[in-house]
């Protein structure tokens, strides 16, 4: 008669590390890393934690609520710059280059950024040192929330873009194909312009895009309303 294994007594288990809204954050972005945000749920993270998902709602109100915190717990990677050296527009160029490839890095938090908003410190401390720089450049205290607006939607956008390439597969060869099987006599512009739509490297055009806003917030009247 075979034998049965031996019961094993939950005294004997591994101890469970004590829930902390720390230790949630940390379990949901390792899983959103891993599967991707279509994959992240209060659920999963709970079952991950050993827990039910009733245990996180003492912590988080809703899955939103989880979001902005994540999103925050990985902004704390972004280097902002810590002196006065360089120009200012070098120095927030700097900046913006940072927050775009720690949302590149991380699989799925490029995607939450363009969908959620993080109040948290870190998030504030990005927004702080954007203005900072640009009043540093002259710019006032209106124009300057627009462009921290501006350049952090765009930069948020571009991470999106090619995270998206990068997870599925870069389309650029495609893009050149359509392009260069137009008929000259339908698309005389655009197919004269084709090779000038892959004439530059994208950091060269993540530099100059954002050149373009800048000097655009330099320069254009404000809204007006």
């Amino acid at each position: 008669m075979e034998d049965k294994p031996a019961p094993v007594s939950r005294r004997n288990r591994p101890a469970k590390a004590p829930l902390s809204r720390e230790t949630i954050v940390a379990t949901a972005l390792a899983l959103l890393e891993k599967d991707g945000l279509e994959g992240l749920s209060l659920r999963r993270v709970a079952t991950q934690l050993d827990t039910g998902p009733a245990s996180l709602y003492v912590y988080f109100a809703n899955l939103n609520d989880l979001h902005a915190e994540m999103l925050d717990a990985a902004f704390a990677e972004v280097a902002l710059p810590q002196t006065r050296k360089g120009n200012w527009r070098a120095r927030l160029k700097t900046l913006l280059t940072s927050y775009l490839m720690v949302l590149y890095n991380k699989r799925g938090l490029a995607q939450l950024a363009m969908m959620q908003v993080s109040g948290g410190p870190n998030a504030l401390h990005i927004v702080e040192k954007m203005l900072e720089l640009l009043m540093e450049g002259g710019v006032l205290a209106t124009r300057a929330a627009l462009a921290v607006d501006a350049l952090l939607l765009h930069v948020t956008a571009v991470a999106a873009e090619q995270c998206n390439w990068r997870d599925k597969g870069h389309d650029l060869e495609r893009a050149k194909t359509i392009l260069n099987s137009l008929s000259p006599e339908e698309f005389p512009l655009l197919y004269a312009s084709r090779d000038q739509f892959f004439s530059s490297t994208p950091k060269s055009r993540f530099y100059w895009a954002l050149d373009v806003i800048i000097d655009g917030v330099l320069a254009t009247p404000l809204p007006d309303d």
